[in-house]
C-alpha cells in the first residue's frame, strides 16, 4: 500500500504532494485533482513533490512529466529546498466546475517547446544599476537595489531610493524583460516608449508602487531602503520564485527586520508575498495614488482591494488580496509631500509572516475591458484562493 501525506504547500497555496513511495515496477503515478467550486478551474498550476517517487530506481526525477490522458503536459521541474536536486514538478490543472481529474506521473518522451521557453523569467539586473526585475505572460515588474539607492543618495544621476514595486506594462504574451532591458544598453531604444510591446510608464517614486509595504507608527507610515540581497531560485514555463532582503529599518521606535519571498505563476496578473518580518504584529500594503483621479473599490468578504484609475490615454488597475482573516482594515493615506499618498491595507503577521497578492492590469493588453471584468477576476481569485484544488495520489 502506497502512503500518501497531503498538507497545505502554504496558507494560500495549492496542496503540496509527497509521495513516500512509488508504483512498484516503475515509476508511474495516478494524480486525482478535484474541484468543489461550480465553475471551472483553467490552468491552474499545482505542485507535486517528487520525494520517494524515484527512490530505488535509476529514473533521473527531471524526466518525468505529466500526462493527461496521452498528452504531455507542460512541466517544469523545481528545487524547492535549494539542495541542488529536483524535488518537485508543476503542471497546469484544468478541472471542470464541480468534478475530478486525474492526471499521471510518469517518464517523459521528449522536451515540448513551450517547457525551453521562460515564460515565467525573473533576474536580478546589473546593466540598470542593479534592478530585480520579474515577469510572466500578462505582467512584469520589477524593483531597485543598494547601488541605486547609493547613487541617489550621492546625488548621482539615475539613482532610484524605493522599496516600492514599479509595474512594466506589457501587451505581449512573450518574455519582454531581457529585450526591453537590451534596448536600454545598447542605447538602440527606450522602455519607457511603447513600440507595440508596452512600455514602462508607471511612477514609483517613493511610494510604496504596486505591492511595496510600510509600517505604521501613530500617523505616519515607515518604509525600507532598497533591497540589499537577492536570490533567484528558479524560473521556467509555470512559475518564477526569487527572494529579496533588506537591510534592518526603522518604524517610529521600533527595529524591523524584512525579507521578502515573492512568486508568479504562468496566467496570473498578481504576484504572490510572503513576507518574513520581525519587529511589528501587522504590515500595511501600499497602492500609489498617483494622481488622485481613480475608483476605489473595497470586498472585504473575499479580502481585496482595488484602484483603477486613467492612465495616460488608457487606464490602469491595482489590487491588493489577502486571506480575510488577516485583511484586518484599509487607510486611504493622504500627504501634501510628493509620491507619499497611498492606498494601504493592514495586514496581520502570524509567525512573523504576512502574505498577500498584489498586481495590476492595464486596459490596453486587452485583458480586461472594464473595472467590473477586473473586479470578478479578483473575487474569482480570492474564491479559487479560499478553495483550492484538492489532489490525491493513488
Amino acid at each position: 500500500m502506497r502512503k500518501v501525506k497531503l498538507f497545505s504547500f502554504h496558507s494560500f497555496s495549492l496542496l503540496l504532494l509527497i509521495v513516500t513511495a512509488c508504483h512498484p515496477g516503475g515509476v508511474h503515478m495516478i494524480i486525482s485533482v478535484e474541484n468543489e467550486l461550480e465553475f471551472d478551474r483553467v490552468d491552474e498550476i499545482v505542485q507535486v513533490s517528487l520525494s520517494g517517487v524515484t527512490e530505488g530506481k535509476e529514473t533521473d526525477p527531471g524526466q518525468l512529466a505529466v500526462w493527461d490522458g496521452e498528452k504531455q503536459l507542460v512541466t517544469q521541474h523545481v528545487d524547492t529546498d535549494m539542495d541542488g536536486m529536483v524535488d518537485a514538478v508543476l503542471f497546469p490543472a484544468t478541472v471542470g466546475a464541480n468534478s475530478t481529474k486525474q492526471y499521471e506521473i510518469r517518464v517523459r518522451k521528449d522536451s515540448l517547446p513551450e517547457e525551453k521557453i521562460d515564460r515565467c523569467f525573473s533576474r536580478f539586473v546589473p546593466e540598470r544599476t542593479d534592478d530585480y526585475a520579474w515577469e510572466n505572460n500578462r505582467i512584469a515588474f520589477r524593483t531597485f537595489g543598494p547601488t541605486a539607492q547609493s547613487m541617489m543618495e550621492s546625488g548621482i544621476e539615475g539613482g532610484t531610493l524605493t522599496s516600492g514595486i514599479d509595474c512594466w506594462l506589457k501587451r505581449v504574451e512573450y518574455p519582454i524583460i531581457d529585450k526591453w532591458y537590451g534596448k536600454y544598453s545598447s542605447g538602440s531604444g527606450s522602455y519607457h516608449e511603447d513600440d507595440g510591446e508596452g512600455l514602462d510608464n508607471f511612477h514609483v517614486g517613493v511610494s510604496r508602487g504596486c505591492g511595496g509595504i510600510a509600517v505604521q507608527g501613530g500617523s505616519d507610515y515607515w518604509v525600507s531602503k532598497n533591497f540589499t540581497s537577492w536570490k533567484t531560485h528558479y524560473s521556467g514555463p509555470l512559475k518564477t520564485a526569487f527572494t529579496l532582503g533588506y537591510d534592518d529599518w526603522q518604524a517610529d521606535d521600533r527595529l524591523i527586520r524584512e525579507g521578502k519571498n515573492i512568486s508568479l505563476d504562468y496566467g496570473s496578473n498578481l504576484s504572490h508575498y510572503i513576507t518574513t518580518i520581525e519587529g511589528t504584529d501587522e504590515i500595511s500594503v501600499g497602492l500609489t495614488l498617483n494622481e488622485r483621479d481613480g475608483e476605489l473599490s473595497v470586498n472585504e468578504e473575499h479580502g481585496w482591494i482595488s484602484y483603477w484609475q486613467p492612465h495616460g490615454d488608457s487606464e490602469l488597475a491595482m489590487a491588493v488580496v489577502a486571506a480575510p482573516e488577516t485583511f484586518l482594515t484599509y487607510n486611504q493615506f493622504m500627504s501634501g509631500e510628493k509620491d507619499l499618498s497611498n492606498i494601504y491595507v493592514h495586514i496581520k503577521v502570524n509567525d512573523n509572516k504576512a502574505e498577500y497578492y498584489s498586481g495590476f492590469a492595464w486596459k490596453e493588453s486587452g485583458q480586461f475591458k472594464s473595472k467590473k471584468a477586473w473586479e470578478a477576476y479578483l473575487t474569482s481569485f480570492a474564491i479559487k484562493l479560499k478553495n483550492p484544488l484538492k489532489v490525491n495520489v493513488r
